[in-house]
């Protein structure tokens, strides 16, 4: 654990303020659910909570079966970062922060399918992936909330999606956010 060199004192209804450049730089916005742990040493833990996490060996197994019976690199993210990877690509994206536009299409609830070139293309991390030249991005929706996507890519030269992998991401964001309400 690193230190701040930041105080701040609980307020009379058992209130801290975690400031903002700490907020920003962990994306933590109103509302944003967080875990509490202690610790014997009189620590306390705060972690940002991911509804996501409790289904990632699930998610894993799932990627892993698209993937292999399309052929196509498919990642499944929460609202921060990417926890499953299959189809290659796995040491480069495996537990990387999404990236800011990934995030706001998450949070906006928007579908796209594009290719590399193209205005609407999403990046799935903030450092560029090789070789990929089209993807599909669907928000997982849970309860009404948004909690991740799905994302299918393909690094086939002249790859161009259409509505089959659509409805292959759709089906698959469908059912791993009734798998988190089940």
């Amino acid at each position: 654990m690193k230190a701040t060199g930041i105080v701040r004192r609980i307020d009379d209804l058992g209130r801290v303020v975690i400031p903002k450049e700490i907020r920003r730089t962990l994306r933590l916005r109103e509302g944003t659910p967080l875990e509490i742990f202690t610790d014997r040493e009189g620590e306390i833990i705060l972690k940002k909570y991911s509804p996501m996490m409790e289904l990632t060996a699930f998610a894993g197994q799932y990627a892993e079966a698209m993937a292999q019976s399309t052929g196509l690199l498919v990642c499944i993210t929460d609202r921060d970062q990417v926890i499953a990877v299959s189809g290659g690509a796995r040491k480069e994206l495996l537990q990387k922060n999404i990236s800011r536009q990934l995030e706001n299409a998450i949070n906006g609830r928007s579908t796209s399918m594009a290719g590399k070139d193209d205005k609407s293309y999403i990046p799935l991390v903030e450092e560029d992936i090789d070789g990929v030249t089209a993807q599909v991005v669907v928000p997982i929706i849970c309860e009404g909330d948004a909690i991740g996507a799905v994302v299918v890519m393909s690094r086939e030269p002249r790859a161009r999606f259409g509505d089959l992998e659509m409805k292959l991401a759709v089906t698959a964001a469908g059912f791993l956010g009734r798998q988190m309400e089940g």
